[in-house]
């Protein structure tokens, strides 16, 4: 059975860092592609960022790029997403997805197994 597990949350305050970490174990699936996708209070999950497993391209979107970089570390099955210049709107539910095709996806229904999800709060 093929489990996703998300850690690095927490309170950061305007400004700060973050460092996500999502682990992929279990079963004989093989990674593709993961994503990252986050949830605000009242707002619905969008796509954040994602990467290739094997080459290691990135997809990321428009609202983090140049503050969030996404990269993985191939033998370990972990993804990071690293959060720089935070701000209180990046406050959500991170959560962690991977699929089987190789490129990522900015679509929630094109993944196969999800986290539980990790909390971040940015305070002004």
């Amino acid at each position: 059975q093929v489990q996703v597990v998300e850690s690095g949350g927490g309170l950061v305050q305007t400004g700060g860092s973050l460092r996500l970490s999502c682990v992929v174990s279990g079963g004989s699936f093989s990674i593709g592609a993961v994503g990252w996708f986050r949830q605000g209070p009242g707002q619905e999950r969008e796509f954040v960022a994602g990467v290739q497993w094997r080459s290691a391209s990135t997809l990321v979107s428009d609202s983090v790029k140049g503050r969030f970089t996404i990269s993985r570390e191939y033998a370990k099955n972990t993804a990071y997403l690293q959060m720089s210049m935070m701000k209180p709107e990046d406050t959500a539910v991170y959560y962690c997805a991977t699929r089987r095709a190789f490129r990522p996806s900015d679509l929630t229904g094109r993944y196969d197994y999800w986290g539980q999800g990790t909390q971040v709060t940015v305070s002004s």
